[in-house]
């Protein structure tokens, strides 16, 4: 791409980028490069998370932590132990850019993916090339967590418009496939409304993973056996924290606190109630998390995600949105 240098003091980041795939963080592509990088890119990252309690075990940024540490995932080759990047060594989950730091090609890459060799074995693309922007760090909380601590809530109707701008403005910048990664459930409702919103008014392939759902409650229960894990706060969510940041978490601080029972059926429904008991704004087996556990479910969700994202990239983009209603049986 003629013109794409961005080059800082760390180096040229964006022509590493485009060589090597991964992440680049749009806060650090200078405004006259924005429309090269747009070209090239195969999709924008939007990470979305919350300031919330959960407990005085977990940090009040959680959400914020799972859902920027998966979405530095998004754009990887492969997970630590992973097939090897082309032209170069495995790379590690996240590693190809690190989030908030200089920018550097994935470790273990050899000389050809990072410079050296050919020309035409330096200009392979490693993985996709995603460009990410700032988390959204602040949602519409539930009642249940709104009370404690530290939880900053907005509105519903206020986080849906606020989402619907940010997203529309991400597309408008020359990115129509953004991938948002949620961290915090309560977003699931409030981003995908203003992902319909803006579906309607630009071209736009808007695509939503949640990372909780990325591992299955089968493989919890394998995880953890067969005491609920899956708990606001309790042994998946912490793991999950212990996989990016084990030094914000504090697994000395509670003891157990089992939590409520689900109704006993099979069938899928969504209960919502002003305050379950047991509940301290948390709940769940806390003795059950741990870094190994953590791994394994960092592994195993950022797998998926990039399998999802490589399955979206690949697909063919959506027509333009229209006021006109589809055409009607018989109609030509």
């Amino acid at each position: 791409m003629d013109g794409v240098t961005g080059v800082t003091p760390d180096g040229d980041h964006v022509a590493a980028w485009l060589a090597h795939g991964g992440l680049v963080p749009v806060a650090r592509v200078p405004g006259g490069e924005l429309a090269a990088v747009a070209g090239a890119a195969d999709f924008a990252v939007l990470p979305v998370g919350a300031v919330e309690w959960h407990g005085p075990h977990l940090p009040l940024g959680t959400d914020l932590i799972l859902a920027e540490g998966f979405a530095a995932e998004s754009a990887t080759s492969s997970a630590a132990t992973g097939p090897a990047r082309p032209g170069g060594g495995a790379a590690g989950p996240g590693a190809a850019w690190p989030v908030g730091g200089g920018l550097a090609p994935t470790a273990g890459v050899d000389a050809a993916s990072s410079g050296g060799g050919t020309p035409d074995e330096a200009a392979t693309p490693a993985g996709p090339r995603g460009v990410l922007f700032p988390a959204v760090p602040y949602a519409a909380c539930p009642g249940q967590t709104r009370p404690w601590p530290g939880t900053v809530a907005i509105r519903p109707e206020i986080a849906v418009g606020y989402l619907a701008d940010v997203i529309e403005g991400i597309v408008a910048a020359g990115f129509p496939r953004l991938l948002i990664v949620n961290g915090h459930d309560a977003n699931m409702s409030t981003v995908r409304a203003a992902m319909e919103w803006v579906s309607g008014r630009r071209t736009a392939s808007l695509l939503l993973v949640n990372w909780f759902q990325l591992v299955t409650p089968a493989e919890t229960t394998e995880l953890y056996g067969p005491l609920t894990s899956r708990g606001h706060g309790g042994a998946y969510e912490t793991s999950g924290v212990l996989g990016f940041d084990p030094g914000a978490v504090r697994l000395d601080a509670v003891d157990d606190l089992p939590p409520r029972p689900k109704l006993p059926v099979t069938h899928p429904y969504v209960l919502v109630e002003s305050r379950p008991d047991p509940w301290q704004g948390w709940s769940g087996h806390i003795s059950l998390a741990g870094e190994p556990a953590g791994r394994r479910v960092r592994e195993l969700a950022g797998t998926r995600l990039r399998e999802v994202v490589a399955a979206w990239v690949a697909a063919p983009p959506p027509a333009p949105p229209t006021a006109d209603p589809l055409p009607s049986e018989g109609e030509s």
